[in-house]
């Protein structure tokens, strides 16, 4: 049986836990102890870590989890914890978990981000959110609109596993994009219950974002529309994507 449980660490961090029988992988730690009281609590052996890129919020708590489990360390090469660095285009196959992942590179958050993909899953990092998508702090708007189309491409079912509670402020700017999406309104009222019951959004599903997340939707008329309105010189997937992205670094 495979269980993936999301731990709250930081301000609103989650760390993805992937669990298959008395053992575990975790994703981006970046505070090691509620993932090691976690494990514990559960009776569950750290087989292996994942990083998704070099953020201190997602790699914090490497040094101290690795110490204690032993256990390796994948993810992009440069930062100093991988011990396995991986690249665009590799397969990486746990041997102690009958799990196996595709790599993916999904530069513009970072230069060095990757995704993983596998058993349904999608450990997307902070290149895509839940109604949302990463700041572009090293890439281009060109890098990270292919990148998510990238991600766009994989099945409907994917459940995605973001790492920030950033659902409700997302769908706030969400909405002012495309103030008539039925869906979008739905998600936005389901989530904000969710909240207020302490649980969190995640994980979504690629169904979902498909449907409600503006950064995922550059070929919707409503969409490109809000983004011409924005400064989009035409209706380009990079142009609208980009107006977009400029639009949300200064929404309040």
């Amino acid at each position: 049986m495979l269980s993936i449980l999301p731990v709250p660490i930081l301000q609103d961090n989650y760390v993805w836990l992937l669990r298959q029988g008395e053992r575990a992988l975790v994703v981006d730690p970046g505070d090691a102890a509620p993932v090691a009281a976690r494990l514990a609590e559960l009776g569950l052996t750290l087989s292996a870590i994942l990083l998704t890129h070099h953020h201190g919020d997602h790699t914090g708590g490497v040094a101290e989890l690795a110490a204690i489990w032993g256990c390796p360390v994948y993810g992009p090469a440069g930062i100093p914890m991988v011990t396995q660095s991986l690249a665009d285009g590799d397969s990486l196959q746990l041997a102690d978990m009958d799990l196996r992942f595709e790599v993916l590179a999904v530069p513009g958050h970072t230069l060095d981000h990757l995704a993983y993909y596998g058993q349904g899953v999608l450990f997307c990092g902070d290149t895509l959110f839940a109604c949302g998508c990463g700041r572009l702090f090293e890439g281009t708007a060109a890098q990270m609109q292919h990148s998510l189309a990238r991600l766009l491409a994989l099945p409907a079912e994917t459940l995605v596993c973001c790492t920030h509670e950033y659902t409700l402020s997302n769908q706030r700017f969400a909405l002012a994009v495309e103030p008539g999406n039925s869906e979008l309104l739905w998600r936005s009222r389901t989530d904000a219950a969710r909240r207020e019951r302490g649980e969190p959004t995640l994980p979504s599903t690629l169904a979902l974002e498909r449907a409600t997340n503006p950064f995922l939707r550059w070929a919707e008329p409503a969409v490109r529309a809000a983004a011409r309105g924005q400064g989009a010189a035409n209706d380009e997937p990079v142009e609208v994507f980009a107006a977009l992205r400029r639009w949300k670094d200064g929404f309040r």
